[in-house]
């Protein structure tokens, strides 16, 4: 799998006026070149469903392969 077909991952730091968002939690992001462009990423929130955010709401992160696949798994089976 390549560095673009692997789930990446996202921390919430603020989210003044977004429900569907906790603080210190992990989310998964979507890729979404446009949103990217204009400095929004593409989230899947506590609603189950992606939206776009501001992307200085979150701090991207990385995992060991591991970590990554269990955080997919589980995130897969919440939905």
């Amino acid at each position: 799998m390549n560095e673009q077909s692997q789930p990446s991952f996202a921390i919430c730091i603020a989210n003044e006026g977004c429900d569907d968002l906790q603080i210190l939690k992990v989310y998964q992001l979507l890729p979404d070149k446009q949103a990217a462009e204009e400095n929004y990423v593409r989230v899947v929130d506590d609603s189950g469903e992606d939206y776009l955010y501001p992307a200085n709401r979150f701090v991207k992160t990385q995992f060991f392969e591991a970590v990554r696949k269990q955080l997919q798994a589980a995130m897969s089976s919440a939905a």
